[in-house]
């Protein structure tokens, strides 16, 4: 689902080397953190969130567990300084 949920973000984003996916497990509900640049944030979205809901009902459709909760978390990726 990690590979899924980045590809279709590196897709819609101009900065694609920014995106990165978590999976962190809280009882039986799996969320996937997905980090991207700032100024992807609009894109990844979308107006009214229409992208980021298209992103989650992917997630839903690909999910092989019918009891399986999925969520996604959409966050900004800090750069650290070198």
């Amino acid at each position: 689902m990690e590979d899924l949920i980045g590809y279709v973000a590196s897709k819609l984003v101009t900065n694609a080397d920014a995106v990165r996916v978590e999976k962190i497990k809280r009882n039986n509900l799996d969320v996937y953190k997905l980090y991207v640049d700032p100024v992807d944030m609009g894109r990844v979205i979308g107006r009214q969130g229409r992208v980021a809901t298209a992103i989650r009902a992917v997630m839903h459709a690909s999910s092989s567990a019918a009891e399986q909760r999925l969520a996604l978390d959409i966050q900004e990726a800090h750069q650290e300084a070198h």
